[in-house]
Parts: structure tokens; C-alpha cells; sequence
């Protein structure tokens, strides 16, 4: 098993805020963003969480993004496209995508969060006929490649303007920045043929095996052996180092950490979900157990995978470790625009 070799750097964050007060905890996650630009990441992406405390448009949210940040890529893991309208979602997409001058990238999945609860609300009736699985993914798709409406000859008239209709604004290469977050080999290789990008993380399908590295092993290969055309791997880890944090915060990650250890020792429910295990301890303890991982080996593009339950201190205090800790000696080298603030930001 070869070393890892990461070259491209990002995180995800869920978006916390309180109940009574979700203005704060939005912007700090803004200054998140802003944040790891200066420290180098690669990119900055939001989780799309619905009936939560967190963030229910994230094509609004990165359009906010876009405006702090110059540089950093921009992500959305993952959006839930059962509850969207594809030619809309393209619409506001490519917007955020225009205003952050062509830095976002998509994700998306086909599971639906509290169906039971939304669906109803989300189609205003009965939902449960519709596509709500890949052939909607594919529709968005359609609709962000600009291709015209009606026939050759179709125009529509606007105040000093006329013009063949198609999603407007428009920008080409955003088409090529859609992710799948594929968990199953009947996702991989839809995520494949389709030409996308693939986001894979901390929970698989145990197709075959009770082991998660083998699983996701299988799944990597099979995305390799299907796909037409050479694409992005983004590996998610959910990486939590505390050299810098004091005694009580290295024991609340711990008490962290073990808690959600359970759910990694058998498959769940009738898809055999595997769970990987959380990547908690000292820059050296965590340096050992990635080099250990054969999927982190497999890939050149990582994800930290930030808790839900911590805050603004503890992200940036994770964000700062990695940065300066361990993913320079996975071979990772900041954004050359952001070195003169590495420096300053110690």
C-alpha cells in the first residue's frame, strides 16, 4: 500500500445555529469559510439540512460565500434532489456559481430526509409517483448544459432584447463540477456513467463484506473501472486532531469520539450501512491511522468532515492542526494566493 498523497484540501461544515438566534451561528459559519481560505483549504463546502438547525438552501448560502471568499471552491454535501425543482435549482445554482465567478461545486444525492413530514409540502400533494431519484439528477443536469428551448426559431421578448430562450445566467463549465455522494455500487456506477464527480465519506453499503475499508475499497474500484472518462475522487473523513486545544476540549472529543464508536462494529438496517471510525487524537496518532487506510492511499482529494455538535472555536482549532500538522506531511501544499496569510495566521 502506497503513502497517502493528498493535493487538493477542503472541509465540510453543517451549518450550526441556535433556534432563537440562527443570524449568529450563519455568520460564523461565513467566517468559517473565510477562515480556511486564508489558511490554504482548497475548499469550503455546506452541508443542505431541511427542518434542522442548519442551512435549507445552500445555493443561497454559497451566493453569500461567494461574496467573503476570492478563491476557495465552494460545495454543497449533498443536496437532497427528491425535494427540488430541477430547472429552478439550475436557475439559482448558476447564479451563485456567476457571482462567485465559476467556484462552486455541486452535491448531490437522490435520499429524501423526513419524506413523511415534507414531501407533501415540497409538491404541494402527493409525491410518492413522482422521479425522485436519478432521473431528476439527470434533468438538472440537462438544464445546467444551456442547451435552448423550443425549436430553432423560438424567441422571447424582454425589455431591449431579444434572444433564444435557456437558463440564464449561463456558464458552461458549471456542468462539469456536479458530485454524486455515492454510497452503494448501483450509485457508483450511475455517478460513472453519468460523467460525474464522486463524493464518498464515512458511511457505505456493506455489499459482500462487514469490513468499511473493503467496501469502500470495492466501491472505488468499480467508480474507476465504469467511469468513461477520468474525474474528481473527494474521500470524506471526519478528522479531529487536538494538539492545540486544551485538557477539556481534547475530553469532550474524546467523549466524542466514543460515543459514536458503537455504530462502526456491525452493518445497520436492511442496506448493511457501515459506519467508518472517527480520526481523533494527536497530529501523530492521526498521521499513523491514515496511513493505515487504504482508501485515504487511494485518493488525492480529502475532505474533513467537521462534527455537527462542536463550535466556531473548535472547527477553527481543527482547521488550524490540520493545516499545519498533518496534510503538509500527506504531501499537501496550501494555495500559493493565501501563503503571505498562512504566515500571519500562525
Amino acid at each position: 500500500m502506497s503513502a497517502p498523497r493528498i493535493s487538493s484540501l477542503a472541509f465540510l461544515t453543517p451549518g450550526n445555529f441556535a433556534d432563537d438566534e440562527p443570524y449568529s451561528g450563519l455568520e460564523e459559519t461565513l467566517q468559517l469559510f473565510a477562515y480556511g481560505e486564508r489558511l490554504g483549504f482548497d475548499g469550503a463546502w455546506i452541508r443542505q439540512r431541511h427542518l434542522e438547525h442548519g442551512v435549507g438552501s445552500a445555493a443561497v448560502f454559497l451566493a453569500a460565500a461567494g461574496q467573503r471568499t476570492e478563491r476557495i471552491e465552494l460545495g454543497t454535501a449533498v443536496i437532497p434532489i427528491g425535494y427540488e425543482n430541477p430547472f429552478r435549482l439550475a436557475e439559482d445554482l448558476s447564479l451563485a456559481d456567476v457571482l462567485s465567478r465559476g467556484r462552486l461545486q455541486i452535491g448531490v444525492s437522490t435520499g429524501m430526509p423526513h419524506a413523511e413530514l415534507l414531501g407533501d409540502l415540497v409538491h404541494d400533494g402527493d409525491w410518492r409517483t413522482f422521479d425522485l431519484s436519478y432521473g431528476r439528477v439527470a434533468r438538472l443536469i440537462e438544464h445546467l448544459r444551456g442547451d435552448y428551448l423550443g425549436g430553432p426559431d423560438t424567441v422571447i421578448q424582454s425589455p431591449g432584447n431579444t434572444q433564444r430562450p435557456r437558463l440564464q445566467p449561463h456558464n458552461p463549465g458549471l456542468v462539469n463540477r456536479i458530485w454524486y455522494g455515492g454510497g452503494s455500487l448501483r450509485s457508483i456506477r450511475w455517478t460513472a456513467e453519468h460523467g460525474l464527480n464522486l463524493l464518498t465519506g464515512n458511511i457505505v453499503s456493506g455489499e459482500g463484506t462487514d469490513d468499511f475499508a473493503t467496501a469502500q475499497s470495492a466501491l472505488l474500484a468499480e467508480y474507476r473501472r465504469t467511469a468513461a472518462a477520468p474525474a474528481r475522487i473527494a474521500l470524506g473523513r471526519v478528522i479531529v486532531p487536538f494538539d492545540s486545544a486544551d485538557e477539556s476540549t481534547r475530553a469532550r472529543y474524546r467523549a466524542y469520539a466514543a460515543a459514536r464508536d458503537e455504530r462502526t462494529r456491525r452493518p445497520h438496517g436492511e442496506r448493511r450501512t457501515l459506519f467508518a471510525r472517527d480520526v481523533v487524537g494527536t497530529a501523530e496518532q492521526i498521521l499513523e491511522q491514515l496511513s493505515a487506510d487504504p482508501v485515504v492511499s487511494a485518493v488525492s482529494e480529502l475532505r474533513l468532515e467537521l462534527p455537527y455538535e462542536f463550535h466556531r472555536a473548535d472547527y477553527e482549532q481543527i482547521l488550524h492542526d490540520v493545516r499545519h500538522l498533518i496534510a503538509p506531511e500527506l504531501g499537501w501544499q496550501p494555495a500559493r494566493s493565501s501563503a503571505g496569510s498562512v504566515a500571519a495566521s500562525g
